[in-house]
């Protein structure tokens, strides 16, 4: 059998070229143009759907996870771009985590894993 790669994943709403400038902002600031955003290697295609709410109403169904090697780096970042963060830093025993929220209410993570894990 083979497995599956992931290579993109497609994020419907009332307003992509609002929410592609956003992600454009806080995610890869150097990255220009309308098409996909390049995450590593991993695309994030933003398109206008009619059949979703301008508001996501159960954003904790999904959450987009970023696994970072420097936290307070990307943490300077994403503070640097104004994103809205849903609650505190949070230090779990296997590491730490920041969620933050999108202009449509999708949550976002970055999380660094302790190295012992």
């Amino acid at each position: 059998m083979t497995t599956l790669r992931p290579g993109s994943i497609l994020l419907g709403t009332t307003r992509p070229a609002e929410l592609r400038d956003w992600y454009r902002k806080a995610l890869t600031p150097e990255q220009e143009g309308e098409g996909a955003i390049d995450l590593g290697g991993f695309l994030l295609v933003i398109d206008q759907r009619d059949d979703v709410d301008t508001k996501n109403n159960e954003p904790g169904r999904m959450i987009l996870n970023f696994h970072v090697d420097d936290f307070d780096a990307i943490e300077a970042q994403l503070r640097a771009a104004g994103v809205n963060w849903l609650g505190p830093i949070e230090d779990r025993p296997i590491g730490r985590f920041g969620t933050f929220v999108d202009p449509d209410g999708n949550y976002l993570q970055i999380i660094q894993l302790r190295q012992e894990v």
